[in-house]
């Protein structure tokens, strides 16, 4: 019997979402035959946004051989015991608009997202400049990318909610949509 029930923790990260303010428009589940490596994969839109410019895409990647090394030291506890917190699966969270005819300067909007995400929630902001031909303009794309360790004994005790996480998703979210009109032109 698994320790952890994935596929039941990402149904649990979808309806905590809509609770802050994200309409979930897809879920994907891949799995690599070769090495069991999973990833789900939820594509979110916050209210405001439906039918909008910003894609919000949340990336579970589950290593096998951190789910089983978990279980295996959850099988050696006793019943008063907690489960050791070194074990943590990645979730990523992208944000991706698309091309901008006045695109920020990326100094400043990683400035700016700097403090709307946190220090809970560090944010990398780049940009692809690309020219269809030589003779046009570029066209800058920009994704904005959050990284956040899943505790498996956390998931395991039902803490890991990420209320937090969402609600500095949800002000990223605003942030960028509020800006996306000025960089459309």
């Amino acid at each position: 019997m698994a320790a952890i029930d994935v596929a039941g923790y990402v149904a649990e990260l979808k309806d905590h979402s809509v609770d802050h303010g994200f309409h979930v428009h897809d879920e994907r589940h891949f799995v690599e035959t070769y090495s069991l490596r999973q990833v789900w994969e939820v594509d979110l839109h916050p209210e405001e946004g439906c039918g909008g410019p910003l894609d919000l895409h949340l990336a579970l990647d589950v290593d096998p051989r951190v789910l089983l090394s978990f279980e295996d030291a959850v099988i050696g506890l006793g019943d008063e015991e907690d489960p050791p917190d070194d074990f943590h699966f990645p979730l990523m969270f992208t944000w991706a608009l698309p091309p901008l005819p006045h695109g920020p300067d990326l100094l400043r909007l990683a400035i700016d997202l700097a403090g709307v995400g946190g220090i809970d929630l560090p944010l990398e902001a780049s940009a692809i400049d690309s020219f269809a031909s030589a003779t046009d303009a570029s066209e800058r794309r920009l994704t904005i990318v959050a990284r956040r360790p899943i505790s498996l004994a956390r998931i395991l005790k039902g803490e890991e909610l990420l209320c937090d996480v969402f609600d500095r998703c949800a002000a990223v979210s605003n942030f960028l949509l509020e800006s996306a009109d000025t960089w459309l032109g």
